[in-house]
């Protein structure tokens, strides 16, 4: 039928789109297959939002210097009924294909919000949770953070306690949304973190050119760190430019203790990874700060 036909070029075309675009496919069996279940996880995922079965993890940032966590990330997680703990991998291209990840961002700035007044009140006043934003999030026209802001006040939360990380690529062809969105943050006092720093395309004039806060070295790096390595220059090179331009720096997926070391010595501000340890549920999280508090 037609229908049929349309349906598989249909697949084809996303299996094209998927290996990198400027290709073609060929429509298999496999890919009618991968589309149902994709269709079948995604139904899941809307069940999942609606009924608030997602979780919220954290992961600690370290300050480098005394060992103590100053912030937090915050991480989606997803414990499905059948299949199990789905990798965010999995389920975030899903949510943004399906317009749920509007929803899980607005619960992910709640739950960051709810813990972070409580963190700050309870552990150091100038704690600070860190909430990824989507690409597809931050680019969507006429949708600003009003709603955002309008729940900080009414819980009495200062927008200093809140980072937004977003990809440096949304800086490479800033429409007036994005400039718009980040200036929107500044106001409220939020910072904005690039994550996953030297992997992208950008000009580094864009450092300067709009409000960022934190350079969030990538774990690429971080994995060969080693003295006198190609990866150890890089990285040293970025914290002393992020310096210079009065940037803070965080290094990602810090596993060794010759890692932290290293970092240490160039001067890097924070870091994290399994070092310190993994990403952990909120009330986990609070336990680890409550032991902080004990030793010190």
């Amino acid at each position: 039928a037609v229908d049929d036909l349309l349906k598989h070029a249909d697949q084809a075309m996303y299996a094209a789109k998927g290996a990198g675009r400027n290709r073609f496919s060929y429509f298999t069996p496999a890919l009618q297959v991968a589309a149902l279940n994709r269709m079948r996880l995604t139904n899941d995922l809307r069940g999942a939002v609606k009924g608030g079965k997602l979780r919220i993890y954290f992961q600690p940032i370290v300050h480098l210097r005394t060992g103590r966590i100053h912030k937090a990330e915050a991480l989606v997680r997803w414990q499905h009924p059948v299949r199990g703990l789905v990798s965010p991998l999995e389920f975030i291209p899903l949510a943004e294909a399906s317009g749920l990840i509007v929803e899980i961002g607005e619960w992910m700035l709640r739950e960051s919000a709810h813990w972070a007044l409580r963190w700050r009140d309870e552990h150091h006043p100038a704690f600070q949770v860190s909430v990824n934003q989507s690409p597809l999030e931050f680019q969507r026209e006429g949708e600003g953070y009003e709603r955002w802001f309008e729940h900080l006040r009414a819980i009495g939360l200062d927008g200093a306690a809140l980072v937004v990380e977003i990809t440096e690529g949304l800086l490479l062809d800033a429409s007036d949304s994005v400039t718009r969105k980040l200036l929107q943050l500044r106001d409220a006092g939020i910072q904005v973190a690039l994550d996953d720093f030297g992997t992208g395309y950008s000009s580094l004039s864009y450092l300067n050119k709009f409000d960022i806060d934190y350079l969030k070295i990538d774990r690429s790096f971080t994995r060969n760190l080693a003295p006198q390595s190609s990866d150890m220059a890089l990285s040293e090179a970025i914290i002393v430019m992020a310096h210079k331009l009065g940037l803070r720096v965080v290094a990602e997926g810090v596993e060794t203790e010759l890692q932290r070391a290293l970092l240490l010595a160039a001067g890097c501000d924070y870091a994290q990874g399994f070092l310190f340890s993994r990403p952990v549920p909120a009330d986990e999280f609070d336990t680890m700060l409550r032991s902080q508090r004990a030793l010190a």
